[in-house]
């Protein structure tokens, strides 16, 4: 992905009031990303995990409104023949309003880019609501990861296994 932020295109016009656009994370929208990420979850990533992402290259881009304001973000990173989503999150304050699927078009955008054959990604099981955007954007279940993800003390819950083809 290029350094200049790539502006939605026209067809997403009549879905989207406001005008958006993707923009490489870095070290700057770190402070922003973090306080999104502890709003978003109970278990969020570290600030180690979103710099070290950033730092080894993966593909890690910010979705901002007109204003400048933070709509969400999404952590990729590039195998061979394949990308792995490691973190896509819609900010609170803008979910259901279907920014994931934009933030799910440009990601498979980049795959293409990369030659991915294949784009992978864990889910909890109990996210219904993610589970069916992904299956809505042709998402398959794969498999299950057990103990994948925390879920308090020392408890954990499994992780779907979803993939499809950009």
């Amino acid at each position: 992905m290029s350094a200049q932020p790539s502006i939605l295109p026209s067809a997403y016009a009549s879905l989207f009031p406001q005008e958006a656009s993707f923009m490489p994370m870095n070290a700057d929208d770190l402070a922003e990303v973090m306080h999104a990420e502890r709003e978003a979850y109970l278990w969020p990533w570290s600030e180690g995990n979103i710099k070290d992402s950033i730092n080894s290259g993966n593909c890690c881009q910010t979705l901002r409104g007109n204003q400048g304001e933070l709509l969400g973000y999404y952590i990729a990173m590039p195998g061979v023949q394949e990308v792995h989503l490691l973190n896509i999150t819609v900010v609170p304050a803008y979910q259901r309003q279907g920014w994931a699927r934009v933030m799910l078009d440009n990601l498979h955008d980049w795959a293409r880019e990369q030659h991915a054959q294949w784009v992978w990604l864990e889910v909890r099981i109990s996210n219904v609501r993610a589970i069916g955007i992904y299956e809505q954007y042709g998402f398959r279940r794969v498999g299950v990861r057990k103990a994948y993800y925390p879920l308090d003390g020392l408890q954990r819950e499994d992780a779907i296994v979803m993939s499809n083809q950009p």
